[in-house]
């Protein structure tokens, strides 16, 4: 066997304990209780000695080959971190041999993602945040993205953001964009002002119902109520429906129909999903009770590490940018002959203003002063990022731009759907 020098080794545990320093304080679920933890993998980029990249990937991929190398006479140089709420306290990092021979070590085994990447603490099963009560749409947005998780509800968009920072929670699956409402304008400004990624898609059909308490006849509905967007792709429906009623506005759809069960409203429905009748006990006075059936809400899959893109299967891509300055909204047109002369197809485009430069004034001596907007755009595109067009594409439009940033590049939803009531909506 070929000996180590003590400095190569000296190295190689340098370059673990530099990067595998503990993180910030997290939140887990442990035997019931709320503990706190610390994460052992550091993010943050670093160079290895022999130009190897500064990717996770590279990283493990180097480690794992030098760790091969090394002789287990090592293994007295170990690493410990409180990782999620383990019951001992510490993860053991060591190169240990993977057997002896004639009573000499023998090679290590290498190290995998299990040792740098600590399981969720709450076992096998992920974590999804999303915003609402159970019976939401969103709630079944989550399910079909990820199936047999745990859903955690959360009162507002911005704590679905925190939770999976916070390793609260794994993922967040939100909405943003509606095919009758349109863009969920709140979601696109939380996108830019946090730091996670998207790693996904799902389109969820929009099934109404309109909802009351057992016993209670539509004629006597005095009131209907509901998040305004739900009442809005209903209007046609509840004017044959309930044509006397006075129509309000909830914060959530299936909190409406929480909010009638809970007070025994007798003269008040709610429109909500037939999920939501059934969590909370009421009645469906009517079933599909939106007038428009190409009803369907887009979610976007979030995380705190991105994926890795591919070119195997549809992707999409998802960027924000702000124009360089003085230079205006004349950009846009460049940035999109980017992508039209290399045949990228785009999805969608959103402005929204531009919080750190909202006005721009031109002083105009002759006439006086002229104010424009300043605005973001967020621009989602058929292309995967390990796309040689979709990077060349970046790169030209990184010359229009102050400011450039890739939200995702994932795949895209290619599920078929129907206007048919699903089972966990």
């Amino acid at each position: 066997m070929q000996t180590v020098s003590p400095a190569f080794s000296c190295d190689l545990k340098s370059l673990i304990q530099t990067n595998l320093t503990a993180k910030s304080a997290r939140y887990c679920h442990l035997n019931g209780k709320r503990v706190s933890v610390r994460c052992s993998y550091k993010s943050e980029s670093f160079s290895f000695p022999n130009g190897i990249g500064s990717s996770r990937a590279d990283w493990q991929s180097s480690c794992a080959i030098l760790a091969s190398k090394v002789a287990s006479a090592e293994n007295s140089s170990s690493i410990t971190a409180a990782v999620n709420g383990h019951s001992n306290g510490s993860v053991n990092l060591s190169l240990v041999p993977s057997e002896t021979k004639n009573g000499k070590p023998g090679l290590v085994q290498p190290l995998t993602n299990t040792d740098l990447s600590p399981a969720p603490s709450h076992g096998s099963t992920l974590r999804v945040a999303y915003q609402g009560v159970p019976g939401a749409y969103s709630e079944a947005a989550a399910g079909k993205a990820y199936p047999n998780s745990e859903a955690i509800p959360c009162d507002q968009f911005d704590v679905a953001f925190q939770a999976v920072e916070l390793w609260i929670a794994d993922r967040a699956v939100l909405p943003v964009e509606n095919s009758l409402g349109g863009s969920i304008h709140r979601n696109y400004d939380l996108l830019l002002r946090h730091r996670l990624h998207i790693v996904g898609e799902v389109q969820i059909p929009v099934h109404h119902c309109l909802l009351a308490l057992p016993g209670v006849r539509p004629d006597c509905i005095t009131r209907v109520i509901s998040h305004p967007q739900a009442l809005a792709q209903t209007e046609g429906s509840l004017n044959k429906l309930t044509p006397r009623a006075a129509i309000e506005a909830f914060h959530d759809t299936a909190a409406a129909a929480e909010y009638i069960a809970s007070n025994n409203l007798h003269d008040t429905a709610a429109v909500a999903s037939a999920r939501a009748a059934e969590l909370y006990g009421l009645q469906i006075l009517a079933d599909g009770i939106q007038d428009d059936a190409g009803n369907v809400t887009r979610f976007l899959m979030l995380a705190r590490d991105p994926i890795i893109p591919r070119t195997d299967r549809p992707f999409k891509t998802s960027i924000v940018f702000a124009a360089q300055e003085h230079q205006g909204t004349s950009v846009l047109f460049k940035v999109l002959s980017a992508f039209a002369f290399r045949n990228i197809s785009l999805t969608k485009i959103e402005s929204r203003p531009h919080h750190n430069c909202p006005l721009r004034v031109v002083d105009d001596g002759s006439v006086g002063t002229k104010k424009h907007f300043e605005y973001t755009f967020y621009v989602d595109f058929e292309a995967s990022m390990a796309e040689a067009r979709a990077q060349n594409a970046l790169a030209e439009v990184q010359e229009y731009t102050s400011f450039l940033r890739v939200l995702g590049s994932y795949p895209m939803d290619m599920t078929p759907w129907s206007t048919l009531p699903s089972e966990d909506a």
